[in-house]
């Protein structure tokens, strides 16, 4: 476990750093927090909203604020699983094959409208968010660490969308709507847009601060109890009798690594109930199926996780 001044440090840094992104993110401080947690987390971000909310231009402020080598694709039909992972040419001079880096190979990956492509194009991400790492004729090469994906999909059902495999889905640790800005907020965008707030954005930040909140992270004091907690809402998305496919043991672990976070960004060196409940949601949303009893019962399922999390006992915890 950390001290308590580095924790001090940690949430001044995470402060700094939420400050600068808000300045091109107006008036959305609750989703860049989230942001944020997941990145601390060692996690990847889905963002499910209407193409022109701001999606985008969240991506390109963390990347400002960190300076982190940042590539974008627009994920299009014609995208191509080489076009992400990259591609070995032979080279007659030296009569070997080298490797040409895709779009993946940077520290923060854009995967712009991921649900317009195909299956076997989203495929090629598996490997990479699982185990950051990309596979090309036999070898493997190790990507940067820290290793960030943040992916946009438009609402299923828009024009040209499909929807993302189980798998692919699992190993995004969150999924966030942005949602329209209120009235006040969006009169503060028109304003400003005469001065785009991503030119006002510092670099606060480096890819060694968010290895090392990582780290703080990981180390965050968890009882059993809340362990327990975790695993307990877990099994009750398994067997809820309105849900079919419950929540996976890695979206365990997301929910548990999330927790941690949540401790981080609060200035804590423990985790309480409140932290695994405030990230719940966000974790379990995307992972589960809800059932045809459910659709027929008009239910949602953050309807049902919210019912999961109010039937499943909270733990007291000694702190």
């Amino acid at each position: 476990m950390y001290s308590n001044s580095n924790l001090s440090a940690a949430v001044n840094k995470i402060s700094e750093i939420l400050s600068e992104v808000n300045k091109a993110v107006i008036g959305k401080e609750d989703i860049t927090a989230r942001v944020l947690m997941t990145i601390i987390a060692g996690g990847h971000i889905l963002i499910e909203d209407m193409p022109g909310v701001g999606k985008t231009t969240m991506a390109l402020a963390f990347s400002k604020v960190f300076s982190l080598e940042y590539k974008r694709m627009q994920f299009t039909p014609d995208v191509l699983p080489t076009d992400i992972l990259g591609f070995s040419v032979y080279n007659q001079n030296s009569g070997t094959f080298e490797y040409k880096p895709g779009a993946a190979v940077c520290s923060l990956f854009l995967a712009d409208e991921i649900n317009r492509t195909s299956s076997k194009t989203q495929s090629a991400l598996l490997e990479v968010m699982e185990e950051k790492r990309i596979s090309i004729d036999g070898k493997s090469y190790e990507l940067p660490k820290p290793y960030i994906v943040i992916a946009t999909q438009n609402p299923i059902g828009s024009v040209g969308t499909q929807m993302l495999p189980e798998s692919q889905l699992d190993r995004f640790t969150i999924r966030l709507s942005m949602g329209y800005p209120d009235p006040k907020n969006e009169i503060e965008i028109l304003k400003n847009k005469s001065s785009d707030g991503l030119t006002k954005i510092r670099q606060v930040s480096n890819a060694n601060d968010i290895i090392l909140l990582q780290k703080i992270a990981e180390n965050i004091h968890a009882d059993d109890a809340i362990y327990s907690y975790i695993v307990h809402l877990a099994d009750a998305t398994r067997k809820h009798p309105m849900i079919k496919l419950g929540l996976s043991p890695r979206g365990t672990l997301s929910l548990c690594a999330m927790a941690k976070a949540c401790a981080v960004m609060s200035g804590r060196g423990y985790v309480i109930p409140d932290d695994v409940a405030c990230v719940f949601r966000n974790v379990a949303e995307h992972r589960i199926i809800l059932n045809h009893k459910a659709r027929l019962s008009n239910l949602s399922a953050g309807n049902v996780l919210t019912e999961i999390l109010k039937s499943v006992p909270v733990p007291k915890i000694s702190v």
